[in-house]
């Protein structure tokens, strides 16, 4: 699928919920993706990016946005605590806080390095525990924490479990980031976009259907 027709579906799916055109973001999630089709995406005017890995984007990413200087890359994947002032230097936006020792030592690299980018809290909505991300019924607790620590959060992530109503899992977080007085949700793939996007989703990650199927010697390497 073209990136002009992925982006024809969001605003379509927009107007059928009723939201207003172009209050959802496009996450092109390069992560595994050659460089050229990166590239590509970008020659097409394309800005917002996510990534999983610190150190595969890390890798890749400076060179790239040095020669586009109007990228925004976000971190879609869960965040180790030896990796934030990497992560707080190269990514606008981080989508996988989950715990409040990791709340702290963002806090206190934000402090030494005077910025921080804007955060989601993840949350487990399907309590899995393989997964991560904190479960709903300490969410709140997690919100105070970083209230009180000043950090920038501006909204909640999920991912819904394999073979589960996603529906279920985004209207869950919907209220959950309405309760804590959050507006913005980080929700939906390549698969159930659309129905995010009903329910309330200002930032959709979408990988192949904007780049293709990752070639296989790079999807197997997942070190």
């Amino acid at each position: 699928m073209s990136l002009a027709e992925m982006d024809r579906r969001i605003r379509k799916a927009e107007k059928d919920a009723g939201r207003e055109q172009g209050s959802t973001c496009l996450l092109a999630i390069s992560k595994l993706q050659p460089v050229g089709r990166i590239r590509a995406v970008l020659g097409s005017g394309h800005t917002q990016f996510g990534e999983n890995r610190v150190q595969e984007a890390a890798s890749k990413w400076p060179e790239l946005m040095d020669s586009h200087p109007g990228v925004s890359l976000h971190l879609v994947g869960p965040l180790q605590s030896n990796k934030v002032r990497q992560a707080m230097k190269l990514f606008r936006c981080i989508h996988s806080l989950d715990r409040p020792k990791l709340a702290r030592r963002i806090a206190d690299v934000a402090q030494e390095i005077g910025q921080c980018p804007d955060l989601f809290i993840q949350v487990n909505t399907g309590e899995e525990a393989q997964k991560s991300g904190v479960i709903p019924d300490d969410l709140d607790r997690l919100v105070s924490t970083t209230r009180q620590l000043e950090l920038p959060v501006v909204g909640l992530m999920c991912i819904p479990p394999v073979g589960e109503e996603a529906a279920l899992h985004f209207g869950l977080l919907a209220n959950l980031a309405e309760r804590n007085g959050l507006n913005k949700l980080s929700m939906g793939m390549s698969g159930d976009f659309e129905t995010a996007i009903a329910l309330g989703a200002t930032h959709v990650r979408i990988g192949t259907a904007v780049f293709g199927e990752r070639p296989q010697s790079l999807a197997g390497n997942r070190g």
